[in-house]
């Protein structure tokens, strides 16, 4: 699944936000981040934020170790530039090794798991509900976040 790609000259820098691990009513544990407590608790009522991997808007925060700081002076990255440049080479990778299909993509997905047409690595846009019919046909395929999709699926008004 994909959309379009953000402005992510406007996000805010990485170091001021809160890292969660998360965990959807599948079990499926990943994390993601916000600017504060507060816009997890906004975005978690209001079903924005979803399992990568079901899609499930039943996400809560999962127990996690606190970061300690370590002593030292070692020189720090540029957390937001490494996090759009590895974005950029998926979102590249993407782009020469994976179909585009567009709208086709359950039924492409779908076809290919039945044998009805030779398995190859796809993208494209699925609503919720069949993304959901996908899986629990064991379909195997996951949601791509938008800043990992490629320029030339971008559907231009």
């Amino acid at each position: 699944m994909a959309g379009r790609l953000g402005d992510f000259g406007n996000l805010p820098h990485i170091e001021n936000m809160i890292r969660y691990a998360l965990i959807c009513d599948g079990l499926h544990e990943f994390e993601a981040w916000f600017r504060n407590s507060d816009d997890f608790d906004v975005q978690s009522e209001a079903g924005l934020v979803e399992c990568p991997q079901c899609a499930s808007a039943a996400v809560k925060k999962a127990i996690m170790a606190p970061a300690i700081a370590k002593g030292g002076s070692r020189p720090t990255a540029d957390p937001q530039k490494m996090m759009l440049e590895m974005a950029g080479k998926i979102r590249n990778h993407i782009a020469e090794n994976f179909d585009y299909v567009g709208d086709r993509f359950a039924t492409e997905a779908r076809a290919m798991h039945t044998g009805d047409k030779p398995e190859k690595p796809i993208y494209g846009e699925t609503t919720a509900e069949e993304s959901k019919a996908l899986q629990d046909e064991g379909v195997p395929c996951s949601p791509l976040p938008d800043p990992l999709v490629p320029l030339q699926a971008k559907k231009l008004n």
